[in-house]
């Protein structure tokens, strides 16, 4: 279901994402109709296509199929390290609630850090929210200690939450702690993505599975907390970690709820305006697109609640694109007979952003699903 932003939404510029050198240029968003200015060869894809079942059934049959491409396109992916090790560094007190430091070793090439706020007034185990930074951003800037738009640890962890995040594999802490070391960090900030992308391309596996992966960690770290109830955990985040929120939520059914804010992207749709420029490389996967685009993935949360809140002039959010997942969206979650447990909300004239109404939205749609 699409509903359109009623309150006047935060205008930004409109940001492409353009990840050649790491970092967001603020350029506006294409508007050009789909398809103009690219080459013959590359406006007919061999792209497959979702099938929409007519039943319930046929699609509780079909699911098992569709999930199995989704996981197999991320690699050969090492298990997740078990016993977890891991390690508290040190506790600050916060308004309302207590945010602990931690390590965990991902048992196979990095020591992964991360925060956990812990709300002081609790009841028995709370509802948890795993949420994740964008590209070029950190934990950090999520709990407050750098704090940019994607700061909502701690508005969450006031309302009754438990809330967790880690830095990616080539943000934060973890810049410089690629193959090549600190000369990463001498160099360009792709330079990590892109050294880390093509080693594991070599292995076997994917750079988005391993993170991925990652985050799958810090959920395995989050149920063992005795202040967590494991069967409300939601999953939110902004950009990339948008992306994460709702690909972690297909492969890992521990995800009850997911919010997304930003790149709610089809990337048949990329092609067609001549932007798949405005995603770095992290995420591409091979072979997916032969069975399907991003609704495959998507289709996967169902009946789980689902929130895409997006702006019209997101570079990396076509909105023909949008129009055709909100379709096919819609669909699934009427097979389910919940079809208000997807929506999809579009601001005017917004950009790539984090709006006070899309984090009033974020922390009503957890409240209630969680």
């Amino acid at each position: 279901m699409r509903l359109f932003a009623k309150e006047e939404p935060v205008r930004a510029i409109p940001v492409c994402l353009l990840f050649a050198f790491g970092t967001l240029a603020q350029t506006p968003a294409p508007l050009q109709p789909p398809g103009e200015g690219v080459p013959p060869a590359y406006r007919h894809l061999p792209a497959g296509r979702l099938a929409i079942p007519k039943t319930l059934g046929e699609w509780k049959r079909e699911r098992a199929r569709v999930k199995a491409i989704v996981v197999n396109s991320l690699g050969e992916l090492p298990p997740r390290p078990s016993p977890l090790k891991v390690r508290t560094v040190r506790v600050d007190r916060r308004e309302g609630c207590t945010i602990e430091k931690f390590v965990f070793d991902n048992g196979v090439d990095s020591e992964v850090p991360g925060y956990l706020a812990i709300p002081d007034k609790r009841e028995g185990r709370r509802p948890a929210i795993l949420t994740m930074h964008g590209h070029s951003s950190s934990k950090d800037n999520m709990f407050g200690y750098e704090p940019t738009s994607q700061d909502v640890a701690e508005l969450l962890a006031r309302r009754g939450y438990v809330v967790i995040g880690i830095d990616n594999y080539f943000n934060g802490e973890r810049k410089g702690k690629g193959p090549a070391g600190d000369l990463e960090v001498m160099a360009r900030n792709s330079d990590q993505e892109m050294s880390l992308f093509k080693l594991n391309l070599w292995l076997g596996r994917t750079l988005w599975g391993m993170m991925l992966r990652d985050e799958q960690i810090a959920l395995d770290y989050l149920i063992s907390r005795p202040e967590v109830d494991p069967n409300r955990i939601g999953a939110q985040g902004m950009s990339m970690g948008s992306t994460r929120s709702w690909w972690l939520g297909a492969i890992d059914d521990r995800i009850k709820a997911v919010v997304g804010v930003a790149c709610f992207t089809r990337y048949e749709d990329l092609v067609a305006i001549r932007a798949l420029r405005a995603h770095g490389i992290y995420y591409f996967v091979p072979g997916l697109l032969k069975h399907f685009d991003s609704e495959g993935v998507m289709a996967l949360l169902a009946p789980r609640p689902f929130l895409a809140l997006t702006g019209d002039r997101d570079a990396g959010s076509p909105p023909e694109g949008m129009r055709k997942l909100e379709e096919t969206l819609n669909r699934f979650y009427k097979l389910h007979g919940q079809p208000e447990r997807f929506q999809s909300v579009i601001y005017p004239e917004t950009g790539h952003v984090y709006n006070d109404d899309m984090k009033k939205r974020m922390v009503e749609w957890f409240d209630k699903y969680l």
